[in-house]
């Protein structure tokens, strides 16, 4: 890796830190970013993965305060995390490359659709949640097969998330977004453990991706609920667009 590729990858951490803090789409930036310097698909994905896990811890303590009063529910809804984050990960790890290449366009795909439509869906669900202390069964279920999305790729996987406690939870978007990065750092973390142990990580691109994810969760934290989320989901819907691009060519 050239010092310039090195900057552009930890570049990317930052944005996708500070993303993933307040929205949850990071992937989006990091992913395409090592795939440009060469990474082959999976190699990127895993390295990707433990790259964005300090930018998760620093963004679920930069919302702490909101994380309070959830402990219960975390704990029942993060069980199911982790085990669907373990099962994400074996498939990417056991399902032939090839698979891998077809799934993952079309994965970024919907996530860049979900990116675009979150405001009116969550205006959607608001109408129609039915309110439970745990979000219940079906949510237990979402968060598992939302945890085996990110263990497989998980782009996007935290705006699954708000949609899934948003439309199951009576409490308000400050405290579905903190249990969001709870949740999703649980996904990441466990799937980086298992890459790690058995999957092929490029050691100097992860810690490039480590170190501006964290800088960029702090920041994210504290001051990435000011950015425009029009400007910031225009963003992220180019970046994925030029992930397809690569991809396919």
């Amino acid at each position: 890796m050239t010092p310039l590729e090195a900057a552009a990858v930890f570049a990317a951490g930052v944005g996708a830190g500070a993303i993933n803090a307040v929205v949850g789409s990071g992937s989006l930036i990091t992913f395409p970013t090592l795939l440009a310097i060469g990474l082959p698909p999976i190699t990127a994905n895993v390295s990707n993965n433990i790259g964005l896990v300090p930018g998760g811890v620093t963004g679920v303590l930069g919302y702490r305060p909101e994380l309070r009063g959830q402990r219960d529910r975390l704990l029942r809804l993060g069980l199911a995390s982790v085990a669907g984050s373990l099962i994400g990960g074996v498939l990417l790890l056991r399902l032939p490359a090839d698979a891998f290449n077809v799934i993952v366009p079309v994965l970024i795909g919907i996530a860049c659709v979900l990116v675009v439509v979150q405001p009116r869906l969550n205006s959607w669900l608001a109408v129609r949640r039915r309110p439970h202390a745990h979000g219940g069964p079906w949510l237990w279920l979402g968060v598992l097969l939302a945890g085996v999305y990110g263990g497989y790729f998980g782009a996007a996987q935290g705006i699954v998330l708000i949609g899934l406690l948003g439309s199951f939870l009576d409490e308000d978007i400050q405290r579905v977004n903190a249990a969001k990065n709870l949740l999703s750092l649980l996904v990441n973390a466990t799937a980086a453990i298992l890459f790690t142990l058995i999957a092929p990580v490029d050691w100097t691109a992860a810690p490039m991706v480590a170190l501006g994810s964290a800088a960029g969760g702090f920041l994210g934290a504290r001051v990435g609920r000011r950015l425009p989320a029009p400007l910031l989901r225009g963003f992220i819907v180019a970046v994925g667009i030029v992930a397809i691009v690569k991809l396919l060519s």
